[in-house]
């Protein structure tokens, strides 16, 4: 027997397997652990989908194996989102959430629509998409918890620390499951004393909900040619404070959402800005990473923003208390991919099934991944006879889009490509959109590109002066950062890789102008003067919040995201 400690922020105890988890170091023999389903990821869509697949094996009693692996340090340390949370899928998968003390305390009371010039506030009508009566404002760092608590009380297993690094496939090239990072590995690649290898936790159905952008995704995307019928993914960057401010200065549920100043009209994005229970606020600011100028930081957009007459009187006497950033995507509909492949199938945010318009994707996440839960049990249980080389959840594939999903998703799916004409373009597109056509107009816009080809050359692009932070409502960057409570250890191989240091030089510093040491939200790049006097790029890896931003928006895709010891990075509590 081998002894695992499985800890999360639901339970902490001594578990026993069957299976060696973890050999000597004498040995550095790879264990594996053997399971039903494995599940990467334990964010709303994978904990749906644990959730959704033990309820079918009850329903038919019947006994299979749920895995999901974590790669934060607890469930909810790297979950992080507006978060305006529609329960229809909460309601469909335990609708008794209500008794089951589901953290969903501050109703969403009334909605705020504006557009900001430097100086100004105008309100808009709130767009009927937008409205959120009967949502709740939430953390879903805590929501995560929750649903990961009732999933181990089905007998879900749960394994926080453990990041999951790279798919396994059979001799016929199927995934058949995923290797786990090794521990102790030294930055100079050396075994530490500690070092034991990672575990390759074997699946007869594996389900990625890795979230946006995720690195097995990735990989699996690319090797069985996912995204060959749609369009490219887009992405943003969602850089988010939860504020704490005095009583008189708080709503309860109130719901704010802006556009405009202080992005350009050519760049698309927005603010929100949410009345949490217990005298919080959430904000943040959305920036598309199809961005033209070099210069852009969106880090210092959001403290700039912060600065308009009527959000800094929101803010007034209170305090920064947590912060974090992430990517998201954006291409809805039209970036939608194949979502089954031989072996397993892509959920969640892995997928992309954030409604952009709306500004939620929790619940569409949470849909989709009870969706390839029920197609797993179908095929895990022999319900359906399939035929020699069928993928196993290709019924997942047809259920999701005669789903209410795939409806919500086609009926906004005009909307983002329309902002290529910018700000008052858009606006007008999408009114078109929503209240001529609603949403069933006879074509369909796109977005072609990918967000690391829109940069300008540094030369023609106007630099960008940001005011010096005061510490009170605007802060430096590495004052934020530690708001984040991330950390890696320091002594590891470094998890960010550059193929080519050439292109860093010839491309980034010198067309670009280092653009990664500004769309980074943790400073995690920054260029430094060598031996020679010569900038040369320095990764201060330990500040990672995991967001993704450089291996989306990097120029030449020559920045690769992989993922580090398991257990690094952010540790989110009310995100």
């Amino acid at each position: 027997m081998t002894r695992l400690w499985k800890l999360s922020g639901c339970t902490s105890r001594l578990l026993f397997s069957k299976y060696r988890l973890f050999s000597s170091v004498a040995e550095e023999v790879r264990d594996r652990l053997e399971y039903d389903l494995v599940i990467v990821g334990a964010g709303p869509a994978g904990l749906s989908a644990a959730i959704r697949f033990k309820q079918k094996c009850l329903e038919s009693n019947v006994d299979l194996g749920v895995c999901v692996l974590e790669k934060g340090s607890e469930v909810g340390a790297h979950i992080l989102s507006g978060n305006v949370f529609e329960p229809r899928s909460l309601k469909e998968l335990l609708p008794d959430y209500e008794k089951r003390n589901a953290p969903l305390h501050t109703p969403a009371k009334r909605d705020e629509f504006y557009v900001l010039t430097q100086a100004r506030a105008f309100r808009l009508p709130t767009p009927p998409q937008m409205h959120n009566k009967g949502n709740y404002v939430i953390s879903l760092s805590e929501l995560t918890r929750w649903l990961a608590s009732e999933a181990e009380q089905l007998g879900v297993e749960i394994y926080p620390g453990f990041a999951a690094k790279s798919a396994v496939y059979d001799s016929k090239g199927k995934v058949c499951g995923v290797v786990t990072n090794d521990f102790g590995i030294a930055k100079d690649g050396n075994k530490k004393p500690s070092f034991q290898p990672g575990v390759e936790v074997r699946g007869k159905v594996t389900l990625l909900a890795e979230g946006c952008r995720g690195s097995i995704s990735k990989e699996i995307m690319k090797r069985f040619g996912l995204q060959s019928n749609c369009d490219p993914q887009s992405y943003a960057l969602g850089i988010k404070e939860v504020w704490r401010v005095p009583e008189e200065k708080h709503q309860a549920g109130l719901v704010v959402h802006t556009v405009g100043w202080p992005l350009d009209s050519r760049t698309y994005g927005g603010s929100f800005i949410y009345h949490m229970s217990e005298s919080r606020i959430a904000l943040g600011l959305v920036v598309s990473l199809d961005y033209e100028n070099p210069y852009l930081s969106p880090y210092q957009e959001l403290q700039k923003f912060k600065t308009h007459p009527k959000i800094s009187k929101m803010l007034e006497g209170g305090e920064v208390i947590q912060y974090g950033a992430r990517s998201l995507n954006e291409g809805g509909f039209q970036s939608i991919p194949k979502l089954a492949f031989p072996g397993g199938a892509l959920i969640g945010c892995s997928a992309g099934f954030l409604n952009v318009p709306k500004i939620k994707g929790t619940h569409t996440a949470m849909k989709s991944g009870m969706l390839a839960a029920e197609s797993a049990f179908e095929y895990l249980n022999g319900s359906k006879q399939y035929s020699e080389g069928e993928v196993e959840l290709e019924s997942y594939e047809h259920t999701l889009r005669n789903s209410w999903v795939y409806d919500e998703l086609s009926r906004e799916r005009n909307i983002r490509p329309g902002f290529r004409l910018g700000l008052l373009g858009g606006l007008t597109n999408a009114a078109i959109e929503t209240y001529v056509f609603r949403g069933k107009s006879f074509w369909t816009l796109h977005l072609p590109y990918e967000a690391n080809e829109s940069l300008k050359p540094a030369s023609s692009a106007k630099k960008i002066a940001y005011p010096k932070p005061d510490g009170k409502l605007t802060f430096d960057i590495l004052t934020s950062v530690a708001l984040s409570g991330t950390n890696h250890d320091h002594d590891q191989p470094p998890h960010l890789k550059v193929k080519d240091s050439k292109i860093v030089e010839e491309v980034n510093w010198r067309l670009y102008a280092g653009p990664e040491s500004r769309y980074c939200p943790a400073r995690v790049y920054e260029y430094v003067e060598d031996e020679s006097g010569q900038p040369k790029l320095q990764i201060n890896a330990q500040n990672c919040l995991h967001c993704k931003a450089c291996d989306i928006k990097d120029p030449k895709q020559n920045i690769q995201w992989t993922v580090p010891e398991g257990g690094g990075g952010p540790k989110y509590t009310i995100m």
